[in-house]
């Protein structure tokens, strides 16, 4: 049994799917306002599993609650205070690693459509299509009310000594290896993180 947390927009919709694979247990942090979501996805926070939380404050679980962390379009609108104190928390609830996806400053592009098949190919190990991907329009702005900080991958590597996250090697060739094999060229950039031990 796999055991993720998903932390970023839409976690409804990415852990509804991941349920219905049997082999995960997956969670979700929705870092917005939920008053248009569907009924499903009301259903999930009201039974605990997606909690609408800002990101910006610690999560309310214990250290090393989730294997995994995945995060997806969440951190490309925090000022670099919050991103302080955001991402180490998300390394705080890890106990084997996070993967974050961050847009590419070069191309202006978002990376959630990937997400889900990331998850699918790396956590359950099955052949999937890929979603789409979309661009994003250069001034699009985020319900936090800014828009996107598309950083550089140098600006993330260096972000990550700063803050004392090692990339996890063998994982990102995991991503790479299954991700070539599927003919699937992310669109976003991906980091895979080793916990705090």
């Amino acid at each position: 049994m796999h055991r993720v947390l998903h932390v970023g927009p839409d976690s409804c919709s990415v852990v509804s799917n991941l349920l219905k694979e049997g082999e995960t247990e997956a969670w979700g942090v929705e870092p917005y306002d939920i008053e248009d979501a569907d009924t499903n996805c009301k259903g999930l926070v009201r039974d605990g599993i997606v909690l609408v939380s800002d990101i910006k404050f610690p999560l309310p679980y214990r250290p090393k609650s989730f294997p995994l962390v995945i995060v997806s379009d969440a951190l490309d609108y925090l000022t670099p205070r919050y991103l302080n104190k955001t991402l180490p928390d998300f390394a705080r609830v890890s106990a084997d690693g996070v993967v974050v996806f961050a847009g590419k400053s070069s191309l202006r592009i978002y990376c959630q459509p990937v997400l889900l098949a990331y998850m699918l190919l790396f956590l359950i190990a099955i052949n999937v299509g890929f979603p789409g991907q979309r661009k994003a329009k250069p001034a699009e702005v985020s319900k936090y009310g800014r828009p996107a900080k598309l950083r550089s991958s140098s600006w993330w590597g260096r972000y990550f000594v700063q803050i004392s996250l090692e990339e996890n090697e063998v994982a990102g060739k995991k991503f790479s290896q299954a991700a070539e094999q599927n003919s699937y060229n992310p669109s976003c950039q991906n980091f895979h993180l080793s916990s705090y031990h």
